[in-house]
C-alpha cells in the first residue's frame, strides 16, 4: 500500500517534521479496493454459475441423444453440476457472511480481506478443477477412438488453462497480500 495520502505536520516541539494519514482518503482508497474485489468475485462466481450449469446441460443433452453414449461424458455432466452446485452455495454462503462487518475502516479493511481471501481460493478451486474435466475429457476422446492428435491438443489446452489459472492466482493472492499488509500497518499505528 502507497502511503500517498501521509500529511506533513510540524512538531512545535521538537522543530522535526511529523506525518499522519489523511484517514478519509485511506478509508476511500480501501473501499475502492473492496468494490474491485467484489465486482471480480462476483462475475467469477456467476461465470462459473452459468458456464458449468449450460455446460453440463449441453455435455448430458448430446450424450443422451448420441447412439452411442459414453460413460465419461455423464460424468463430465455430473462433475459439471456439482461444480454449479459447489459455486452457488458457495456464493449464498459469502454473501450471507458480508454482513458480519462493521461500516469502520477496519470493519470495511477485514471485508475486503475476507472477499480476497474468498478469491484466492475460490480461484484456487477453480484451477483444480480442470484436472477432473481435462481427465474425464481425455478418457471420452480415447473411448471414442478418436486421433491421437485430438487428445493431444485437448492435453495441451488444459494444460494452458491449468498455467493460466496459476497466474490468476498470484494476482489475487497478490491482491490479498497488500491488503493484509495494510493492516498489519494500521494495527502497529494503534
Amino acid at each position: 500500500m502507497e502511503f500517498d495520502e501521509l500529511q506533513q505536520i510540524w512538531d512545535t516541539q521538537n522543530n522535526k517534521p511529523l506525518f499522519a494519514i489523511n484517514e478519509r482518503a485511506l478509508h476511500n482508497r480501501i473501499l475502492s479496493k473492496m468494490r474491485k474485489a467484489r465486482h471480480i468475485t462476483n462475475t467469477s462466481e456467476l461465470l462459473l454459475i452459468i458456464v458449468n450449469l449450460g455446460v453440463g446441460c449441453f455435455i448430458l443433452g448430446v450424450n443422451l441423444y448420441k447412439q452411442h453414449s459414453s460413460m465419461f461424458l455423464y460424468g463430465m455432466a455430473a462433475w459439471m453440476f456439482a461444480t454449479f452446485l459447489y459455486s452457488l452455495v458457495s456464493r449464498i454462503r459469502r454473501i450471507k457472511g458480508d454482513r458480519r462487518f462493521d461500516r469502520s475502516m477496519h470493519g470495511d479493511l477485514n471485508h475486503a480481506i475476507s472477499v480476497a481471501t474468498y478469491q484466492v481460493r475460490l480461484s484456487q478451486a477453480m484451477r483444480w478443477n480442470i484436472l477432473p474435466i481435462g481427465i474425464l475429457s481425455l478418457l471420452s476422446i480415447w473411448e471414442s477412438g478418436k486421433s491421437v492428435w485430438i487428445g493431444g491438443a485437448i492435453l495441451i489446452l488444459f494444460a494452458l488453462a491449468f498455467y493460466g489459472g496459476l497466474w490468476e492466482n498470484n494476482i489475487y493472492k497478490a491482491r490479498k497480500r497488500e491488503l493484509e499488509t495494510l493492516k498489519e500497518k494500521l494495527e502497529t499505528k494503534d
